[in-house]
């Protein structure tokens, strides 16, 4: 006997993206900031002066990749209960990636899933993680390991949040701008070879571009069934450099210029990318001060490591590889003997 559930059905997870100064937002319904502790106290009365709501609420985590965890999801739960939040109420994620990332997760799990909203404040964040639905936390295993598709109701982008940036952080998001257009776009990266990002016009626009590339991306794999992965390059190797420097040494983007460097490297070695193509990737990342070498210690670890990566499975392991500039190609026909040699390379860095 079989009893069929007929749940065959198109859902609309459309939204805007507001790429200007933010506007003024009023909720008829409870809503909570999620941000940390750096951002409140740069920009939580700028927020605050736009935002009205029901009941108004500021949870504050600590800031850092490292907070990323359990421990800071059961705060913003325990939060929610406390205050009786149901299911019409809202949170609004207020700061970088990684409060972006929790809040979404947050959101997708509290009463199985309420309506979040994404003001990001970071290069980083504006350009890459706020857009697409991806949610999560990082465990003893990896990084964002735990999480779920869980796509915001609007994303709002304000250039403002950029001015207190620190140079750094700045530079870990242009390394998200630029694997969009080493992967999918020739002539942005065309047009970031010869950017002035310190114009404001100018960044603005690398913004937009940034933004409307993931979004075609995201719009044709939403789940990340095929082609969506392809916004991984770098990571998969600048994931392993993150856990094993217990993200502590290096930010986000700054361990995926790395990875992006490793992953040319192999496509190298694969005759799919030339050396001219790779250095001019790895320029454009050192013009922005980010970091292009990291010594591999022990290359089988490093290796075993990636069979925790999300894409990969108990027997392949998935790479993204560039094919030249402004194409991309997603494997699993990456020989161990192939990536060895490109992480034995690395371990050869003194």
């Amino acid at each position: 006997m079989t009893v069929n559930i007929p749940l065959k059905q198109v859902v609309d997870n459309s939204y805007d993206i507001t790429i200007d100064s933010l506007p003024s937002l009023h909720f008829d319904t409870k809503v909570a900031v999620v941000t940390n502790s750096t951002i409140s106290d740069l920009h939580l009365d700028y927020l605050l002066e736009r935002v009205t709501a029901k009941e108004l609420h500021v949870i504050t985590l600590q800031d850092g990749e490292e907070y990323k965890n359990q421990e800071s999801i059961d705060t913003i739960i325990e939060s929610m209960f406390e205050n009786r939040f149901n299911r019409k109420s809202l949170l609004i994620a207020f700061g970088g990636g990684v409060v972006g990332d929790m809040t979404g997760y947050a959101a997708s799990i509290y009463q199985r899933g309420i309506d979040f909203i994404q003001i990001p404040t970071t290069l980083l964040s504006q350009v890459d993680s706020s857009v697409g639905g991806k949610t999560g936390m990082n465990n003893k295993y990896g990084k964002n390991l735990i999480g779920a598709f869980h796509q915001p109701k609007s994303v709002y982008i304000d250039s403002y949040f950029l001015s207190t940036l620190p140079p750094r952080e700045f530079s870990a998001g242009f390394a998200e701008v630029l694997k969009m257009a080493v992967t999918f776009n020739k002539d942005f990266f065309e047009f970031l070879e010869s950017a002035d990002l310190s114009d404001k016009t100018v960044l603005q626009e690398c913004i937009k571009k940034a933004v409307q590339t993931k979004a075609d991306v995201v719009a044709q794999d939403e789940k990340e069934h095929g082609i969506r992965a392809a916004l991984n390059y770098g990571h998969t190797f600048g994931h392993v450099i993150e856990k094993e420097t217990k993200y502590k040494k290096y930010l986000h983007g700054e361990a995926v210029a790395i990875g992006m460097v490793m992953a040319n490297e192999t496509s190298i070695k694969l005759n799919l990318m030339n050396e001219k193509e790779a250095l001019r990737i790895k320029s454009l990342l050192e013009k922005y001060n980010l970091p292009t070498s990291y010594e591999v210690s022990d290359s089988n670890s490093f290796y075993e490591a990636f069979f925790l990566d999300k894409k990969s499975s108990d027997s392949s392991l998935t790479f993204i590889i560039p094919i030249g500039i402004g194409d991309v190609s997603i494997t699993d026909k990456v020989d161990k003997g192939t990536v060895m040699c490109v992480l034995n390379k690395f371990g050869d860095i003194k």
